[in-house]
């Protein structure tokens, strides 16, 4: 069995490589299209550049992004023509259990899961952060370079007794209006520190405080001081004030995670759009093993009509699956629900349809 064994997972493999190579450059190919216009109008944006810094991490983004697909189309289709060639009669009249066929399959599927185990959690996070500082200096329009500019009205807490709030603050300047910090003790408050403006130096992470106003409150009087220009530090930076979930698609799993522990300290209420992209690193990897199962299934048993049948209901099946992740995706970063639940709903649907096909093909 061990020759089969290895001429299923080469096939595998190699089924499965193709088919990436046949994606990643109709999607190269229409982005360029979408794109040329904007590289055009910057005469200081060189080749090098564009391929370096944009089409590598890009080609690294969607080859991740492709792989459960790929995956899905590459078993499906040379399971199908092993089907056709008569060649799995052949390993189920030498008494081969559906289980037993199974086995270099999940051997193939395995190593994709680590690589893609890999590149979600560590590479694609870098690569997406060169690819989208490359996007925002030279493709994004001006309502999309501002739609993180500006921050108003936010509250954070630094300690377990501090908190700041912050009326305007635009992350472009590093500039803010209108800035408070308050230290409690318990219920009581005991310190105020306001400002008219505030400016966040980058290269020595100092906050300049302009017009401030410090109140001290003891028991029986408090003391108030106040001067026109003040430096001091902060256990927190600009970026922190903005919480969107493209900035979780930049920050590799341990950074991620760092990130999220600490924004919980600060009283962050919502951290569901960060968890979601942390779960669904996990999840669509181990999508694979599921994918599996339902593609070979599908193609185990010679059908009337062929390839082509098998190959379109694999792909109806895909995109329902895709569909329902992105519905979990939505849901679960919706304030107050268990994210996990909602991101691994689609596993645990497409498990049940696997294990029923499973028992289906064994018969």
């Amino acid at each position: 069995m061990k020759i089969i064994d290895w001429y299923i997972l080469k096939r595998f493999l190699v089924t499965f490589l193709f088919t990436l190579l046949i994606l990643i450059p109709i999607a190269i190919a229409i982005d360029v299209s979408e794109k040329i216009d904007n590289f055009l109008e910057h005469t200081n944006l060189g080749l090098d550049e564009i391929l370096n810094d944009y089409y590598l991490n890009f080609i690294i983004y969607y080859t991740n992004t492709f792989m459960p697909l790929a995956l899905f189309i590459a078993v499906i289709l040379f399971t199908s023509k092993l089907s056709n060639n008569t060649e799995i009669i052949a390993i189920t009249n030498a008494k081969v259990s559906f289980t037993r066929f199974l086995y270099p399959y999940f051997v193939g599927a395995t190593i994709v899961t680590i690589l893609s185990l890999v590149m979600n959690h560590y590479v694609v996070p870098n690569s997406t952060k060169i690819r989208k500082g490359f996007e925002k200096e030279y493709i994004s329009n001006s309502k999309q370079k501002n739609e993180l500019k500006y921050v108003s009205d936010f509250s954070l807490q630094l300690t377990d007794s501090t908190y700041i709030f912050i009326r305007n603050f635009n992350t472009a300047n590093n500039v803010g209006y209108d800035f408070n910090s308050e230290t409690y003790d318990g219920l009581e408050l005991k310190s105020k520190l306001s400002a008219d403006n505030i400016r966040f130096n980058v290269k020595d992470s100092v906050f300049t405080l302009t017009g401030w106003r410090k109140r001290l409150v003891y028991k029986d009087r408090d003391s108030i001081f106040s001067g026109n220009k003040i430096d001091t530090v902060f256990n927190f930076t600009p970026r922190d004030l903005i919480y969107k979930s493209a900035f979780a698609q930049e920050m590799p799993s341990d950074e991620l995670v760092k990130f999220i522990n600490i924004s919980k300290k600060r009283g962050v209420k919502n951290l569901n759009a960060y968890l979601v992209e942390l779960y669904k690193r996990t999840s669509l990897p181990i999508a694979s093993y599921i994918l599996t199962i339902i593609a070979v299934a599908l193609a185990f048993r010679k059908r009337r009509g062929g390839t082509g049948v098998n190959l379109a209901v694999g792909v109806g099946i895909m995109f329902l699956y895709v569909f329902f992740m992105k519905i979990g995706e939505v849901l679960g970063s919706v304030a107050g629900v268990n994210s996990l639940s909602y991101v691994w709903i689609p596993n645990i649907m497409f498990g049940l349809v696997a294990i029923y096909l499973y028992f289906h093909a064994r018969k």
